[in-house]
């Protein structure tokens, strides 16, 4: 049983990385097409692709009434995404932090944070709250789209015309590679997370600390795997795009999903700490994007560092 489970990990891993493999070849060529930065892709297409498995599983975990594992399922994703994912990207490839661009959506992030954990604060996360919570990224979406399309010259208008008469009839397939990217990345994440999900409740550990760690790192893999992919090819916009974009989706989108089709009870164990360190770990990628400094090798280990330590307190508070 357990050699199977260890299989279908496996399984899932392969599938993960190549969905994250089509779906940045996909979304920087639509981006080019589109006349759209990488930067607004990777906060819009990547973000919502491969914030799937995270909404999947915080639905169905919250249906099956076992709400630690959905939100601890998102508050752990979002402290994944920087630590490790962002942390993993810069080891790779060092990432400049233009502040024009992603003081915004870094902002965004920081408000996006900010209101959940007051919303979270109240012990449970109701249907108004849900529905409050999605006006919100409904708001940021339109405001970024527009943002971004006002920025363009004049002359980068013109590229962009003459951009789309050459990719307009490989637009579709471009969409096709997102699309399979995100049904690799959806079958790859749940052969995953089912697989982690067994074999810890076989360990004895709380559904606080499955969804915190296994679940979290699990749902997280698809933008792991798009992070390393698009930073190998030199695409660092996609990879801090995606970590941005994911942590407000997973916020604003499947927190207000899920607590509008049921009600979500914050674990009190999740309101004293985990919160918290995802505040602080926020914040650090803030001052880093703020000061516009390149988010270099050594910022990345530290993240890594801090990840580590993280998971060993998890662990050891049970």
């Amino acid at each position: 049983m357990i050699v199977l489970t260890l299989f279908l990990v496996f399984c899932g891993l392969v599938l993960l990385f190549g969905g994250g493999e089509l779906l940045t070849r996909g979304a920087v060529s639509m981006a080019q097409a589109l006349g759209m930065s990488q930067l607004l892709i990777g906060l819009t297409v990547v973000a919502a692709a491969t914030s799937m498995p995270e909404l999947v599983v915080a639905l169905a975990a919250a249906l099956e009434g076992s709400p630690d594992i959905a939100i601890g399922n998102v508050v752990g994703s979002n402290i994944a995404n920087i630590a490790l994912i962002l942390g993993t990207a810069t080891v790779i490839c060092p990432m400049a932090a233009n502040p024009h661009k992603v003081t915004r959506d870094g902002l965004a992030m920081v408000g996006a944070t900010a209101l959940f954990i007051v919303v979270a604060c109240t012990g449970t996360i109701g249907r108004l709250e849900g529905l409050g919570l999605l006006a919100m990224l409904g708001l940021y979406l339109a405001y970024s789209y527009y943002n971004d399309r006002g920025r363009q010259t004049a002359r980068e208008e013109e590229e962009v015309t003459e951009a789309e008469s050459q990719h307009c009839d490989s637009l579709w397939k471009c969409a096709g590679l997102v699309v399979l990217g995100v049904v690799l990345l959806v079958i790859g994440s749940h052969l995953l997370v089912e697989g982690a999900i067994d074999l810890a409740r076989a360990a004895g550990v709380s559904e606080a600390v499955i969804g915190l760690t296994l679940v979290a790192v699990g749902t997280s893999l698809p933008e792991l795997a798009t992070a390393i992919v698009a930073s190998y090819r030199r695409h660092p916009e996609v990879a801090l795009g995606n970590v941005l974009g994911s942590n407000v989706f997973n916020l604003l989108a499947i927190i207000g999903i899920v607590a509008f089709v049921k009600p979500l009870k914050v674990a009190p164990e999740i309101l004293t700490f985990d919160l918290w360190v995802m505040a602080a770990i926020t914040l650090a990628l803030l001052g880093f994007l703020y000061l516009g400094r390149t988010i270099g090798r050594w910022h990345g280990l530290c993240f890594l560092v801090a990840y580590s330590a993280y998971m060993v307190l998890l662990f050891v508070r049970g």
